[in-house]
């Protein structure tokens, strides 16, 4: 299979770029960088690294035309809520308009299939401490807002044009490669560096951590489904611990770590507070194509810290 993945070089897209090679399959990496992508993966004849920005629509057509995926992945987007905040207009033009300018390109050349990698912001405040995809869609960040535009926008592709988008709501995804910090990355690595951590506030929030392997797991067999009930699925852990019990995971996998966090909700760069979130229903994933996440919030971090181990510099 030919996969065109928009975001290639970025954190989500370059992990699913090195498994799609792994297993067999041409990934065409889409993205204006791909330095974490080189940092990450050995070269390989099955990675091909097409440069190109999805604001541009002569582009991207230009690229899908030349490469002629079977199915494309969007992760192509402004992900953080804080970056989102500080340039509305940026986001709009790179999550909405990217993604039309993304769909027109796989209209103009007869690709069928996209999956878009949507996120657990499309929900805002959460009603229950797990929510299932019927959730109403009530976004409070610009972030949110363009993931649920861009779901809609997916689904008059496909009423009018025939395509298929399939949306994949993640949360908070990390692992050793996560350039953003924000936790659980800045606690465990404080803690593998022998660093002090204190975060000001957050002991109360329960946010739902994916490790990035499941978030690959999940999405390749989303790909990989023949035939989809749904165009819309939640891919995360199916967990939601508080910042204190995360905090203490981290404690106890690094002994000695001196790590903490203070009372209240966590907010995105001692800025804004988190809106309630919680677990993420997995149900309907498993039951159409088999996801069942690996990772809990202490295997995750167990997995991050072998990884990290294994990474150049790494103290031993």
């Amino acid at each position: 299979m030919r996969v065109f993945i928009t975001g290639g070089g970025g954190f989500l897209g370059s992990a699913l770029v090195r498994r799609l090679a792994d297993r067999g399959d041409t990934a065409i990496a889409f993205d204006r960088s791909f330095d974490l992508l080189a940092r990450s993966a050995p070269p390989s004849p099955r990675i091909v690294a097409a440069s190109g920005d999805v604001t541009d629509a002569a582009g991207l057509v230009e690229a899908v035309r030349r490469h002629r995926p079977d199915a494309v992945i969007h992760c192509a987007a402004v992900v953080s809520v804080l970056s989102s905040i500080d340039s509305p207009v940026g986001t709009v033009r790179i999550n909405v308009e990217g993604a039309v300018n993304l769909f027109e390109a796989m209209r103009a050349c007869g690709v069928r299939r996209a999956l878009h990698i949507s996120s657990e912001e499309t929900y805002g405040e959460f009603r229950a401490p797990v929510v299932d995809e019927d959730h109403p869609l009530a976004p409070v960040m610009f972030y949110g807002v363009t993931k649920v535009a861009v779901e809609h926008l997916g689904r008059c592709y496909r009423d009018l044009y025939g395509m298929e988008v399939i949306n994949l709501r993640t949360s908070w995804v990390y692992g050793p490669d996560l350039p953003r910090d924000r936790v659980p990355k800045n606690l465990i690595d404080a803690a593998l560096a022998g660093r002090p951590l204190h975060v000001p506030s957050g002991a109360d929030s329960a946010i739902d951590h994916t490790y990035v392997d499941d978030f690959v797991d999940g999405t390749l067999a989303a790909l990989d489904c023949a035939r989809h009930p749904f165009d819309v699925y939640n891919l995360a852990s199916g967990t939601a611990p508080t910042l204190a019990e995360v905090v203490a995971a981290v404690k106890e996998i690094v002994p000695g770590a001196d790590v903490s966090v203070g009372p209240g909700v966590y907010r995105h760069g001692d800025r804004i507070a988190v809106p309630r979130k919680g677990a993420l229903d997995l149900r309907r994933a498993h039951a159409a194509f088999g996801y069942a996440p690996r990772f809990d919030i202490r295997a995750g971090l167990r997995a991050y810290a072998a990884a990290k181990a294994t990474q150049p510099g790494a103290v031993s």
